[in-house]
């Protein structure tokens, strides 16, 4: 069994939420749910150019082999939504960041062309995907959420 977590950022701290739990949240606000340490959801508010929702390990629609598991992804619109998403809370280089964001986001694969099987040398950040949470929560200059910091 992997990492299962709910996480919330607004007014500068995280709050431990219950599993799948998305309450209304003050902007800006950043909420990530880990799901088995495969798929991490981000929402973030507000939205800027993208569409408020990201995903970093797999997407819904790839893990779960259904294209209705959830809307198809478009990394290039989230990395600019989350960029812009950084750019109220730090000054610095917007295109930069973006370019560094697009690194940790999943998108949509087709299951056939994907097999663990078929992989040598995994790295752990590509296994756990809380792994990656923790790299992109800093990539956004956040304090990491306890359970993530261990």
């Amino acid at each position: 069994m992997g990492f299962f977590g709910t996480y919330a950022y607004e007014h500068g701290e995280w709050k431990t939420l219950a599993e799948g739990e998305l309450p209304p949240l003050a902007e800006p606000s950043l909420w990530i749910d880990i799901h088995d340490s495969d798929i991490t959801s981000v929402v973030y508010a507000p939205v800027g150019p993208g569409s408020g929702v990201a995903y970093l390990g797999l997407t819904p629609r790839t893990y779960f082999e259904n294209p209705n598991a959830s809307d198809p992804t478009d990394v290039l619109r989230e990395a600019a939504g989350l960029a812009a998403w950084w750019a109220l809370h730090n000054a610095g280089d917007v295109t930069a960041k973006q370019a560094e964001i697009l690194g940790y986001l999943a998108s949509d694969e087709n299951p056939d062309d994907f097999s663990l099987d078929e992989v040598q040398d995994v790295e752990d950040v590509d296994v756990f995907v809380e792994i990656k949470t923790a790299q992109f929560l800093t990539a956004l200059d956040l304090p990491l959420p306890t359970e993530l910091s261990r």
